[in-house]
């Protein structure tokens, strides 16, 4: 049979069964990280929600990504790493076929428009990375052309499949799964993108007198910390009775200045006055 004709047709159920044995083979060779997504939804976080609606964007793009949205909700992409600049996948499909997405990384001069755009908007890394940010930030870090999302002319794709398409439907399913595992881990966009994400709270106290300037870099509140580490923070007042108390002197005993207080008050134990002497 050619490469060029119709394969058998193979239903959805078996390629999850022939993707869970690919799974369960590349496991006994190296550490794999496969993308996993529940329901329908590709991302809910706002990181991985603006990847995908970043490579929407294009019309590029737009014939090759709905075969991709099939292909990750399915659980074909049974491995995804990501690192400085690149992405390298391997995705189930009639084969195991092995992807390479290749970002080419910010330039120092708009990485630093970014973050003078942002300058004091970002309280606390926690903060930047859970999205929780003000709108205008969050347009301009999502800004077509110039903000931190990779346009195509920045994207070099690559599949061992014998698709001649620039984006074949294993390569897409990739992109979208870079986008889910954004949700579980926002620190990976900024890696891939060769830029350090605290560099965005490094100018929070630039406008602001020194005196009220704030350390600058990863400081986080009460708030943060607990969103952080899920505890639950103490209040002031807790705080403040946890404080050891200064110890009052110790009362003297009675035991041995009972007697002498006795005999003080009974007049027992001084000397006879002359005139009782008398």
């Amino acid at each position: 049979m050619g490469w060029y004709e119709f394969k058998p047709y193979v239903s959805v159920a078996e390629k999850k069964q022939q993707a869970a044995r690919r799974l369960a083979m590349l496991k006994k060779k190296r550490t794999v990280a496969p993308v996993t997504v529940a329901g329908r939804k590709i991302a809910e976080s706002f990181w991985g929600m603006s990847w995908c609606d970043n490579l929407e964007r294009y019309s590029d793009y737009a014939t090759r990504l709905p075969r991709g949205r099939s292909y990750v909700r399915n659980g074909f992409v049974v491995d995804l790493q990501v690192a400085k600049g690149q992405v390298t996948a391997a995705v189930s499909g009639s084969e195991l076929y092995d992807v390479k997405v290749s970002i080419t990384p910010v330039k120092a001069a708009r990485w630093k428009s970014i973050c003078r755009d942002c300058a004091g908007s970002i309280d606390s890394l926690v903060e930047l990375l859970q999205g929780r940010m003000a709108k205008g930030v969050m347009d301009r870090v999502c800004r077509k052309g110039d903000g931190l999302f990779p346009a195509p002319g920045e994207i070099k794709l690559s599949c061992s499949c014998p698709d001649w398409a620039g984006m074949c439907k294993h390569v897409a399913a990739v992109l979208y799964g870079v986008g889910a595992r954004l949700d579980h881990e926002p620190r990976l966009l900024f890696l891939l993108r060769g830029v350090d994400e605290a560099d965005l709270l490094a100018h929070a106290d630039k406008d602001l007198p020194m005196a009220k300037a704030t350390p600058a870099g990863n400081v986080l509140d009460g708030a943060d910390v607990a969103a952080l580490f899920g505890v639950e923070m103490a209040d002031g007042a807790a705080v403040d009775e946890a404080k050891p108390r200064k110890k009052k002197p110790a009362k003297r005993s009675t035991a041995k200045t009972g007697g002498a207080a006795a005999r003080k008050k009974s007049g027992r134990g001084r000397p006879a006055s002359r005139s009782a002497a008398r």
